[in-house]
């Protein structure tokens, strides 16, 4: 049994907490800015934390064995230093989405992962183990409301519903089919509570890599719209895309200012060079963990709403 710290109290925070809770014996707790009554009745204990204050984060990660972070920006990177302080053993980053070495140099979208990550390598050195869990996108973005509806991804303007590749309720979908190279483009997704439950699975490893990959599903962008078809029962109005009309629609928000729009383009740019596609799954054959399938998950999540 070890004692486990999660920093946040968003949607992927509590389906880890749940997990936690249900399928092991080990102790948590969560670390929050704020109050949050809903977590405490469920019976979880919630500690308040200054993120600016470093004497106060090394307190409250006294005892700690390994932290799980859903925070970001400097407020993760005082986490990282003050567990490192206190000895936590095992630290797990805010990085679940793509490869991190697949990352543009300049990522519009980092939010302050790569240092994050420089953090944690530094701390390594001294006996810290990290590992990014990298699952791709996530199936909640194709959600009746987006990400936001489970509190996920808070702080980028591409939580809401339809803000990445296809908005189902109103059947239109907005694809880059091919990459430069003229290949088929796929992304990697898992569900967020599959997510959680890999995190889980994984803490009772014996070795943490620096990364560990899982996925629910491997696919083609076309075929992740033709099932929302088949499950909507009509075509979707399908716009094409390059990666240069792409980038010069970029170019178009940028000029009018259109910031959540940037966000969106960047999404679909860094999809077109394939930074939520991989092949190696190495998590998925360490635990013992059956992702949903992404048709299986999105008929249930539409199932009251078309």
């Amino acid at each position: 049994m070890i004692k486990v710290a999660i920093a946040g109290t968003s949607g992927l925070a509590q389906y880890i907490g749940y997990y936690l809770s249900t399928q092991t014996s080990h102790q948590f707790i969560f670390l929050s800015r704020n109050p949050n009554p809903g977590l405490i009745a469920k019976g979880w204990q919630v500690i308040a934390v200054d993120y600016g204050n470093s004497s106060d984060i090394e307190y409250k990660l006294t005892g700690v064995d390994t932290v799980i972070s859903t925070i970001s920006g400097q407020s993760q990177l005082a986490l990282i230093d003050a567990a490192a302080q206190v000895h936590v053993r095992r630290f797990v980053p805010s990085e679940f989405e793509g490869r991190p070495s697949a990352r543009l140099q300049h990522d519009p979208l980092d939010r302050g992962k790569k240092a994050a990550l420089n953090r944690l390598q530094h701390h390594q050195n001294y006996g810290m183990e990290y590992a990014a869990f990298v699952c791709g996108i996530f199936y909640e973005r194709f959600a009746p409301g987006g990400m936001a509806a489970f509190q996920i991804g808070n702080g980028t303007y591409v939580t809401g519903e339809g803000d990445y590749l296809m908005d189902i309720r109103n059947k239109t979908a907005q694809i880059p089919y091919y990459d430069h190279t003229g290949q088929e483009i796929c992304i990697c997704m898992t569900s967020a509570e599959d997510v959680a439950r890999f995190v889980v699975a994984a803490l009772d490893l014996p070795y943490w890599p620096t990364e560990f990959r899982m996925a629910g599903e491997r696919m083609a962008l076309g075929d992740i719209v033709k099932i929302a078809e088949i499950m909507s029962g009509t075509p979707f109005n399908r716009t094409i895309h390059t990666l240069q009309s792409l980038q010069t629609s970029l170019s178009y928000a940028k000029a009018v200012g259109n910031v959540p729009q940037q966000w969106r383009l960047h999404q679909l740019i860094v999809t077109t060079r394939g930074c939520y596609d991989f092949v190696d799954t190495s998590l998925n054959g360490m635990v013992d963990v059956q992702p949903k399938t992404f048709q299986d998950w999105l008929f249930a999540v539409w199932s009251q709403e078309l």
